[in-house]
């Protein structure tokens, strides 16, 4: 029902916009975030943007090079991630959730299946 795509090689200090699409349903009111995993890693929180794009929030190690943004019309999520550094590598997934902002993995219903962000040096 997510679909995330936009992933790719990039060379660090460049730029990469994840989007992630559903289908099935519609997800306009529900919270939106996006979390990435890196080999032997725990999921780590990237950034959640509320259902009206009222309000996001980010990990303190994202602020100011990643912006998530939400398109209700297109049923939409996208993260612009800027600045890209080596240790950004990592498979990165969009989720959705009801109620508001949160960075917990465990408080989102639905997944996307991932997309490989590699960032070389």
């Amino acid at each position: 029902q997510l679909q995330a795509c936009g992933g790719g090689l990039v060379q660090a200090g460049g730029s990469l916009r994840l989007s992630c699409a559903a289908s099935g349903r519609t997800f306009s009111t529900y919270t939106k975030g996006w979390f990435r995993q890196a080999p032997g890693k725990e999921r780590e929180f990237v950034a959640a943007i509320s259902w009206n794009s009222g309000s996001s929030y980010y990990a303190d190690s994202m602020k100011g090079r990643f912006t998530i943004s939400t398109d209700n019309a297109k049923n939409t999520v996208y993260l612009q991630m800027d600045s890209l550094k080596p240790e950004d590598t990592a498979v990165y997934y969009c989720a959705a959730k009801r109620g508001g902002l949160a960075s917990v993995a465990s408080t989102y219903e639905y997944w996307g299946q991932g997309t490989q962000v590699t960032v070389s040096s």
